[in-house]
């Protein structure tokens, strides 16, 4: 199960940690922003930003989550940048995790799976072309808009993690919604991830059907830890966007497993930052990953 073999990695790099990569222009160093004249030049500069911050972490980070939003808004050219990269950290041997949040009815839902996980066939040809190990979807249209990525997870050997209680600021306006009895709605949801994924759970006992868990909730995601044994979790929301290392503590179980934390912001934009100065972007992004990795394992009995 590619959630064994994940788990294995955070094991040999002792670094339960992901680099968000959500690169956009305003992220870029001045003298390569600078060079930038059409959507072909933003192409071109994503793409070395990316395989230079790839290459200076693949050694000591076991993933990368490609954010899709951040390359869907240049276009096309955009588009080229997020099959580079996804491409290059799989060469690089980082797993993979694309960022889609991608969901509809059946059929569509499949069309969807078959672009990031499953094949898309045409004259007998079989391809997948923005190959990652693991996407991340929408719940919330039931069933059958998950059945497909579930498919393609078990044919293919692939994951996914499925929105259940969302690091943003206003997610509790539907996901802690109390249901008839004592259940909120992001409850409900991780009962219904739990019961989607149960054939993909791997010999460490966790499924290969995992759950966004926000790291800003606190409460929430000790909850959730300890009523879903099986669900593996990633988490956003560490740094950038609040959190500490002591908040998303409660997302692991006592062996330090059972969860990875995303950083994207802090890592990509680390040579801004007065305590990287006199760091290009790529060794600022890797001393920011070393950073993170000890402030996590402070907190996380990682055996």
């Amino acid at each position: 199960m590619i959630i064994d073999r994940l788990i294995e990695k955070i094991k040999q790099t002792k670094n339960p940690s992901v680099v968000g990569l959500d690169t956009c222009v305003d992220y870029l160093p001045d003298d390569m922003k600078n060079q930038i004249k059409s959507l072909d030049d933003v192409c071109e500069a994503l793409t070395e930003f990316n395989k230079n911050v790839v290459d200076s972490i693949c050694d000591i980070v076991p993933a990368v989550k490609v954010q899709v939003a951040y390359y869907e808004m240049y276009g096309v050219q955009g588009m080229q940048a997020f099959q580079n990269t996804l491409k290059y950290a799989k060469s690089k041997g980082m797993f993979t995790m694309a960022d889609i949040k991608r969901n509809d009815i059946g059929s569509t839902a499949a069309a969807y799976s078959k672009a990031y996980l499953g094949k898309t066939v045409f004259n007998g040809v079989e391809v997948t072309p923005f190959e990652s190990d693991f996407v991340t979807i929408n719940g919330y249209l039931g069933t059958d808009g998950i059945k497909p990525f579930v498919d393609d997870a078990e044919k293919y050997d692939k994951g996914a993690f499925v929105l259940v209680k969302t690091s943003n600021p206003s997610s509790g306006d539907l996901q802690n919604k109390k249901l008839v009895g004592s259940e909120t709605v992001f409850e409900e949801m991780a009962n219904f991830v739990c019961e989607w994924g149960k054939n993909l759970v791997g010999e460490n006992g966790y499924s290969s059907l995992g759950a966004v868990v926000g790291a800003t909730h606190k409460a929430e995601a000790e909850l959730l830890r300890k009523k879903y044994p099986s669900l593996f979790f990633l988490v956003p929301g560490y740094g950038a966007q609040g959190a500490t290392a002591e908040d998303v503590s409660v997302n692991f179980d006592k062996d330090g497993l059972g969860a990875i934390v995303n950083s994207s912001r802090g890592i990509l934009c680390a040579y801004k930052k007065d305590k990287y100065n006199g760091l290009n972007y790529f060794k600022a992004a890797r001393q920011a990953a070393l950073d993170m990795k000890d402030d996590l394992t402070k907190f996380i009995n990682l055996k």
